[in-house]
């Protein structure tokens, strides 16, 4: 259920309905908006929990949820997200790009890159120090000492980092170095790690599943949500499908669907989403038309030699010309980029 205050709700009756809320065995989740102030009582259903909480001061109407992902619905939050962490701002109407390569390889490459991308545009700096890999014999990351290297980068450029969570165990050490948490496709529905990142408080990225569907990818969302962290991305990677002449089938009607169902804000990954490096600036320039809020590209100085996903990197060079492709869609639709 949400509990809608009256407009001008006084902070101790906001603390009063959070108490009944409490006291009926259920969570509740402060939700300021521009108006007025919304309290979410999330949990098993009470009886007679409606009732008692609409005898609240202060308190103008009681609502049921109707959407399975509680937090992340707009029927909660009515107002757009935005996560900001140090430049990069994403979400409600303000377009960030997260850039940088597959991996970190070593310090030389990554402060190129980092330099490279920052004169570019971009007001974040992705980078794996551990790398998730499907064939156990490949590069798996300079793992610590990427991290180390990561916030040297941020150091020199003042970008915000992001890089790849891969267990609960590890999210403690990444908290030390990192400034957004990235959960992969591959862990979307590790819940467990959904919920170690969600306590951490540090704003998370969170990659749709190759074979999730909306409400799934919702749900994992949900997770993050319920531990009281609201700065959660939403990333759109493309699913898996018949076709073969691209890595995978990047679906952008998912950024419109999502806007339409949730407040959080949605990125889409044209790196990943195709796998090929020729089709990356096409499908971000389509991505920032069809409503993204940001963007995530693969970089690297040397694509012909990267340690992992060359084929689907950005020269700096090319990294420019999207840049400014995609601008000219954002300026289009009255956006900051």
């Amino acid at each position: 259920m949400i509990v809608v205050m009256k407009p001008g709700a006084t902070q101790k009756q906001i603390d009063h309905v959070v108490e009944l809320i409490e006291d009926l065995g259920l969570k509740s989740h402060i939700i300021q908006g521009t108006d007025r102030t919304v309290v979410a009582a999330l949990g098993e259903k009470r009886d007679g929990a409606k009732q008692a909480l609409e005898t609240g001061d202060g308190v103008e109407k009681v609502m049921p949820i109707l959407a399975p992902y509680k937090m992340a619905s707009t029927e909660v939050k009515k107002e757009p997200t935005c996560v900001e962490v140090l430049k990069l701002k994403v979400g409600a109407g303000k377009i960030g790009v997260i850039a940088g390569p597959c991996s970190v390889e070593s310090r030389e490459q990554i402060l190129e890159v980092a330099r490279a991308v920052r004169e570019a545009g971009a007001t974040a700096l992705r980078g794996g120090a551990f790398k998730p890999r499907t064939s156990p014999y490949s590069f798996q990351g300079l793992k610590e000492k990427g991290l180390q290297l990561l916030a040297e980068a941020r150091d020199a450029t003042g970008l915000a980092i992001v890089t790849e969570v891969m267990a609960p165990e590890h999210v403690s050490l990444l908290a030390q170095y990192t400034d957004i948490m990235q959960v992969g496709a591959r862990n979307m529905q590790n819940y467990p790690l959904l919920e170690a990142v969600g306590e951490s408080g540090k704003p998370v990225l969170l990659k749709r599943g190759p074979s999730a569907t909306m409400d799934e990818f919702l749900l994992a969302a949900e997770y993050i949500l319920k531990t009281g962290n609201a700065n959660v991305m939403l990333c759109e990677r493309g699913i898996r499908t018949f076709e073969d002449h691209t890595r995978f089938t990047l679906p952008l009607a998912t950024v419109p669907y999502l806007h339409q169902t949730t407040h959080l804000p949605v990125v889409v990954d044209p790196s990943h989403g195709t796998g090929k490096a020729s089709l990356v600036t096409p499908m971000a320039v389509a991505s920032i038309a069809a409503g993204a809020d940001g963007l995530i590209i693969e970089v690297h100085p040397n694509p012909e030699k990267a340690m992992s996903d060359g084929y689907q990197s950005l020269t700096p060079a090319a990294f420019r010309e999207m840049m400014a492709e995609c601008r000219k869609i954002a300026t289009a639709l009255g956006k900051k980029m």
